[in-house]
Order: structure tokens, then C-alpha cells, then sequence
């Protein structure tokens, strides 16, 4: 059954965070709510780490407040009900994928099934192989499994697709849909915008430590409803693009590329996306 709370699964309430002369966190506000997929994205040094950390409680707060379930992140009974899978992650080589399972199991009161957990991650084929002798898809599916094995309410999901084939990367969002849909909260950091353009229920980008952006992927592709992307090429095979604003036509942009000296061979409009509006904030291409 799906949590009807609304109080947040966690919150940042004006959160400052500097490392010596590094200002990593400027006053952030940012809650993650019961039963949402929220999507923290910006580019490398934005303070997305230091958030969730600050959420995890590894590490303080120099002011502000630091919520997990309404408790201190410390607080036993809430870090019980957390999942983490994180970009890298050190594993003992020599534990066998049962034994990995049934030391994370330990930690928590109501842990799934192992034999369940594992057919979940899709590793049932893997529990006898040792950690070490996996490949990075592989071990990227154990750490997904070792996540959700203490059945948590909130989960921190730090590029959990990377290294994953197409199959791999459905299945896993297949499972994380359920778990929202169970009322998990899900907080996600990704290099992949389609994933949150697609997946997420919020996206919250960062930059410079502060929060420059909250709302739906809808919400804020919206914002620039006003633009376009045009596309030409020449006949070298050359793609140029310009941004057209509601001001602006197209054969205006066609006179752009006359003047240019180029010749067009094709034509192609499309409407903004999330790269786009990830582009206009942050003055940076999310691949940067």
C-alpha cells in the first residue's frame, strides 16, 4: 500500500555546507516526498554529493537543518529504512553474492527473501559466484540488490544504470517503478536525461551549490515552450543549430544560414528538451 504521508522522507531546510574555502551548499532547500522519484541533477562540483551526504548523514551541516524522516539522519530507526546503491562502491572480492546478501540482510529488522531479492536484481543466476569475479554489469545489479534487501522507504540511487545493457536498465526501472508505486521514495542522480525526463515525478537542478531549478520535467521544459531547435546542414554533412525564439521564423534562420555561406540540404524543428533547459540554466551541456 502505497505511504499516504505527507511529511517529506527527507529534507534539506536552508542548508549551508562549505568545505574550507569551497562553498559546496548556499542556503538549499530540497525535500524528497513518500512515494516520488526525484531527480537531482547538475554538473560536476554543483553540491549534488555533499546533499546527499548531508541526507545520509555522513557528513554535517555548517548551518540549516538536515531532516530523514522527521529525525536526525543518525537516528537508527531512520537509517534503517534507507537503501543506498552509490557510483562506486568497495565490496570484499572474496564474499560470494549470498554471503554479500545475507550480511546487508543483517542490518535490518524486515529484510527481504534473499532467494526473492536476488530474482528481483536479476542475479538468482549469480548468488554462488564471488564479488570479485563479476563484471562492472554485474556488480552494478549486486549493489541494486544489496539497496532494496532491507525493503527501504527511501532510496539514494547514485548512476544506477551505468555500466548496464539495455535489458539491465529496463528491468532495474521496472523494479524501481514498483517500489514508488509501493510508496518508496527514490532519489536519483543520473548522466542519463532521458532517464529523468522520462522516470522522474520532480527534477531539481543544481549549480554553483544552490537549487536553480524545481519542478516537473514538464514543468520545466515549459519554460522554454518559446524556443525551438533548428537544424541545418551543408552539403559537407555539417549540422549547425540555432535557437529560435517566439520572435523569430524560420526563414529567418534559413537568411542566418544563406548569410552564413552555407548551402541547406535539410531541415529539421524540434521542441526543447531537458538537455535544453539543463543548456539555458547552467550555461553548460549536461555531457560536460
Amino acid at each position: 500500500m502505497a505511504n499516504t504521508s505527507s511529511a517529506p522522507s527527507a529534507r534539506l531546510l536552508a542548508v549551508r555546507k562549505s568545505y574550507g574555502a569551497v562553498n559546496a551548499l548556499d542556503g538549499v532547500d530540497l525535500d524528497v516526498r513518500p512515494g516520488e522519484l526525484l531527480a537531482l541533477l547538475g554538473p560536476n562540483g554543483a553540491g549534488k554529493s555533499t546533499a546527499v551526504g548531508l541526507m545520509l548523514g555522513l557528513t554535517e551541516p555548517d548551518a540549516g537543518e538536515v531532516q530523514l524522516f522527521g529525525q536526525s539522519p543518525h537516528s537508527l530507526d531512520a537509517r534503517r529504512r534507507v537503501g543506498v546503491m552509490l557510483q562506486s562502491a568497495g565490496m570484499p572480492d572474496t564474499l560470494t553474492i549470498r554471503e554479500l546478501l545475507a550480511q546487508t540482510r543483517a542490518y535490518y529488522p524486515h529484510p527481504l527473501d534473499a532467494d526473492a531479492c536476488a530474482k528481483t536484481a536479476g542475479i538468482a543466476d549469480l548468488l554462488k559466484r564471488r564479488y570479485g569475479k563479476l563484471s562492472e554489469g554485474q556488480k552494478r545489479r549486486v549493489q541494486f540488490a544489496l539497496a532494496i534487501a532491507g525493503r527501504p522507504r527511501l532510496l539514494f540511487l547514485d548512476e544506477p544504470t551505468v555500466g548496464l545493457d539495455m535489458e539491465s536498465r529496463q528491468a532495474l526501472w521496472s523494479t524501481v517503478r514498483a517500489l514508488v508505486a509501493d510508496g518508496c521514495s527514490v532519489l536519483l542522480t543520473t548522466h542519463y536525461l532521458e532517464e529523468a525526463e522520462e522516470l522522474c515525478r520532480r527534477v531539481a537542478i543544481m549549480d554553483s551549490a544552490e537549487i536553480v531549478a524545481l519542478d516537473t520535467p514538464a514543468g520545466l521544459i515549459a519554460t522554454l515552450d518559446a524556443d525551438a531547435r533548428v537544424s541545418y546542414s551543408d552539403p559537407s554533412g555539417d549540422h549547425i543549430v540555432y535557437s529560435r525564439d517566439a520572435q523569430s521564423t524560420v526563414l529567418e534562420l534559413l537568411d542566418q544560414a544563406r548569410d552564413a555561406g552555407a548551402t541547406v540540404s535539410g531541415l529539421s524543428v524540434r521542441g526543447a528538451d531537458l538537455e535544453d533547459v539543463f543548456l539555458h540554466l547552467t550555461g553548460r551541456e549536461y555531457r560536460e
